[in-house]
């Protein structure tokens, strides 16, 4: 999608076009002109459900307007972001990127968005979406705008965006904004990313507020904020957390963590890229601790889609209650338009039945609470995370994002093994509700696509991991655009 005409308008951090506004060498009308313009363009990537083109030029002209006179700015003035569609904006249709919530029209902003607009953010558009956020691939057939179905990767159309957040990161890959919302459950604000080339952070859970968003599970949804560096995704998270701390790091007293199990299973490019990001950290003085097999994996296996089926009917049924929706959650499994997404819906969601250790399809509720109790699997997870980071005496951990680059847009991608392989080593810290970073670090020798490194860390250490993150990508640089 490379284009000269709008090449002053691409690539920019938050800082520069900050800079461009104050000095008048660039209008927040001329950044959000030349965004709509490429998002225009790139209607087959289907990364957007609604674009709101007129209410983003008269924000971006009212910012101007203010600028001229003299007005204080806030940190975003006039930086143009997209929001992720379970995310409520104001005035604009919620769909959750199902026909289920197609006319739904939140009255206010979620707070987390609502944060970045009292900083100035202006919002281009609502994107797309795995359906009601319940997927790790994005190919969902409604609110398609292209020829193809699904959100597809910034970098090759044949490729899938990753889900659930998958319109936020195909849009940014593409360069169609400065910066996104997105939710996270078990990988959604780092798979998507990794696969387009984007940097994000999923917060501590409980960090961010969770009102104004279509929910799957109460215990482990989180919003989160991406752009296409680190600076800016820092940025994102001051202005939503009042958090703009950033603690020193050196390279020299860094120490990650590589877990053997989440290191397995990788393609060929992933397995390079990973590996020179290794060699080329531990030369510059990074200490690298081999955990070996660490057990975080199996103890996640033991409650992560227990615990997410467990709660998914109760907090969607708690959230249409509280948000004045007449229609009943078996009203909305019959309007899901993705195959995939309407058998969990009737087979798990519904039912409250979930396979157990035997792969029989049993009730739920007992998985729910052994997961969820005092002392049961879930805090044994979050036990065994504190130990290794305390016994290693661990910054983060340290792996690929997944196990693979972007699979092929095709009905392929409703294979289990597909699945398995983009979520494998993104569920476990979301299961124990800990913060993560996705730090794009190459592209594949052999298919030129992103891939991207995760950083794990401990509870409520976001701005650390942030620190990291900025640090370790002024070393490895930023990946070229598409």
């Amino acid at each position: 999608m490379k284009n000269d005409k709008d090449q002053p308008f691409v690539d920019l951090t938050m800082a520069d076009a900050a800079r461009a506004f104050h000095d008048g060498s660039m209008t927040s009308t001329q950044l959000v002109s030349a965004c709509l313009e490429r998002i225009d363009s790139g209607k087959d990537l289907n990364a957007f459900v609604t674009v709101d083109a007129e209410g983003a030029l008269k924000a971006a002209a009212a910012v101007d307007q203010a600028r001229k006179m003299g007005k204080p700015m806030g940190p975003l003035s006039g930086i143009p972001i997209v929001v992720k569609d379970n995310i409520h904006s104001a005035g604009l249709r919620c769909t959750a990127g199902s026909p289920a919530f197609e006319k739904f029209v939140p009255a206010a902003d979620a707070p987390t968005l609502r944060k970045l607009r009292e900083a100035g953010a202006i919002v281009l558009g609502k994107t797309n979406m795995h359906e009601l956020a319940y997927g790790a691939t994005g190919y969902n057939g409604a609110f398609n705008t292209g020829v193809g179905r699904g959100v597809r990767n910034a970098y090759d159309q044949s490729k899938i965006a990753g889900g659930s957040s998958s319109g936020s990161a195909a849009a940014l890959g593409a360069r169609m904004a400065l910066g996104a919302l997105g939710t996270d459950t078990g990988g959604s604000m780092r798979i998507p990313p990794a696969l387009n080339g984007v940097a994000s952070l999923r917060p501590t859970w409980g960090r961010y507020s969770g009102l104004g968003v279509i929910p799957i599970a109460r215990t482990r949804d989180t919003v989160g904020p991406m752009a296409l560096n680190m600076n800016d995704v820092a940025l994102l998270d001051g202005v939503i957390t009042d958090d703009y701390a950033m603690p020193s790091v050196k390279l020299s007293e860094l120490r990650l963590g590589l877990p053997a199990e989440f290191w397995e299973n990788l393609d060929q490019d992933t397995r390079e890229v990973a590996g020179s990001v290794v060699t080329k950290l531990t030369q510059l003085g990074v200490t690298f601790v081999d955990l070996g097999r660490t057990g975080l994996m199996e103890l996640n296996n033991a409650v992560g889609f227990q615990a997410v089926v467990g709660e998914s009917r109760s907090s969607m049924e708690e959230y249409l209650k509280e948000n004045g929706h007449t229609m009943t959650i078996e009203t909305l499994a019959k309007n899901i338009d993705s195959p995939d997404v309407k058998w969990i819906y009737e087979n798990w969601v519904l039912p409250g039945r979930f396979p157990n250790a035997q792969g029989e399809l049993a009730d739920v509720a007992p998985m729910y609470e052994q997961a969820q109790k005092a002392g049961g699997g879930r805090d044994a997870l979050r036990s065994r995370y504190v130990e290794l980071f305390e016994q290693h005496q661990l910054d983060a951990l340290m792996f690929p994002t997944t196990a693979c680059v972007a699979p092929a847009a095709d009905d392929s991608i409703y294979e289990e093994e597909n699945f398995r392989r983009l979520i494998q080593n993104t569920e476990p810290m979301a299961s124990a509700g800990l913060p993560g970073l996705n730090l794009p670090v190459g592209k594949g020798s052999s298919s030129g696509l992103p891939v991207g490194m995760e950083f794990d860390g401990p509870t409520n250490s976001d701005r650390r991991l942030l620190a990291i993150g900025i640090l370790l990508e002024s070393i490895l640089g930023c990946i070229s655009r598409p």
